[in-house]
């Protein structure tokens, strides 16, 4: 088997593509807004939103009935040039690979707007090949568009064989800007018996044992989460490779309280963010992708404590050491980018006093 060199990894893939970045940015994507372009109702919410959402999605894929996607399509090109984003990050979900309008999609997206797009996310990818397709391919509308920083791709797994080579879908290419969960797709693939868009399922769960033998007495259940090996793996997979994992949709919209129970995991186990489909999921997402001041004033005690990062310090009879400066430095770094788009944190953060 030949292998790419490594020095040839970052040059660009036609002549005149932008080169390929070396580090994707830190840029804070909490809640990735999913709007139907061809909707005018949607549509005439979106100036509204810029600010108020990390990024806004213009979706032209399985949300879309066939009919409309031309129109998505040409809606998603009125709403970028009419619109400054700002602070707001403008991303697209293309049709699948195989169906016949992603290449419409990609020409007439990256020549007319190529500009104001920072991400295209590419559904059901199944392997590092379908990341080198669509990779080439925007090598080539960039250099025709003369665009001058490469558009990203963010990868979705909705497929147990997507799931299986999810680490060499991460290292793909230099454009890879994370991968999200999509496990309404991934469930039917799997042929999991579930029929919910995310979250979890009465029926997944533990009981505890019975009590002096008696199984028919009161006994504790505990629901348990049906994506954590997938959101873990996914989350390893993007960790190795220097990109974001994301949580994917949830469903049940009526539901804030278990969206907010499943958002929290994910961020717990390392995701940067999720998707909302509704305006009440952006505000959820907020809130618990953004570390609480509780978290930032601890975490800036420890770095503050540990001097140099070498040795261990006591810290209200807990010991903090080099292991735990790395892990308050993940929280303290992330503070100071949601900072930088969002005021009100802003005020939170620069508020906190640090005590000795």
């Amino acid at each position: 088997m030949t292998y790419k060199s490594p020095k040839d990894f970052f040059a660009p893939l036609a002549v005149g593509a932008p080169a390929p970045l070396r580090e994707i940015p830190a840029r804070p994507s909490r809640a990735i807004h999913f709007f139907d372009p061809s909707n005018p109702k949607m549509v005439d919410k979106i100036p509204q939103m810029v600010g108020g959402v990390d990024v806004l999605l213009g979706n032209l894929e399985d949300a879309v009935k066939a009919d409309n996607k031309v129109a998505a399509r040409e809606g998603l090109v009125r709403i970028a040039k009419s619109t400054t984003f700002g602070p707001t990050q403008l991303w697209t979900r293309i049709n699948s690979l195989d169906s016949p309008w992603v290449l419409d999609d990609l020409i007439t997206l990256v020549t007319e707007i190529g500009d104001k797009l920072d991400v295209i996310m590419v559904p059901k990818v199944q392997g590092p090949e379908d990341i080198h397709y669509v990779d080439r391919i925007l090598a080539q509308l960039e250099a025709r568009a003369q665009l001058s920083r490469p558009i990203l791709i963010h990868a979705i797994l909705e497929t147990a064989r997507g799931v299986a080579n999810v680490e060499a879908i991460a290292l793909a290419s230099p454009r890879m800007q994370g991968i999200s969960l999509g496990p309404a797709d991934l469930a039917a693939d799997r042929k999991m018996k579930t029929t919910r868009v995310g979250g979890g399922h009465p029926g997944y769960l533990v009981r505890q044992d019975p009590v002096d033998g008696d199984i028919h007495g009161q006994r504790a259940v505990f629901q348990q989460d049906l994506w954590h090996y997938t959101i873990a793996k996914m989350v390893d997979a993007c960790a190795e490779a220097g990109i974001y994992p994301y949580y994917g949709p949830f469903g049940d919209i009526t539901d804030v309280v278990a969206a907010e129970d499943q958002f929290r995991n994910a961020f717990l186990l390392g995701c940067v963010g999720t998707w909302s489909l509704h305006p009440k999921q952006i505000e959820i997402a907020n809130r618990v992708f953004s570390p609480s001041v509780e978290d930032i004033r601890h975490a800036r005690r420890v770095v503050a404590a540990m001097g140099d990062g070498t040795g261990a310090v006591m810290l209200d009879g807990k010991m903090e050491d080099d292991a735990s400066l790395k892990q308050c430095l993940v929280l303290v770094e992330l503070a100071e980018e949601l900072a930088t788009i969002d005021p009100q944190l802003k005020e939170q953060y620069d508020a906190i006093e640090v005590e000795a």
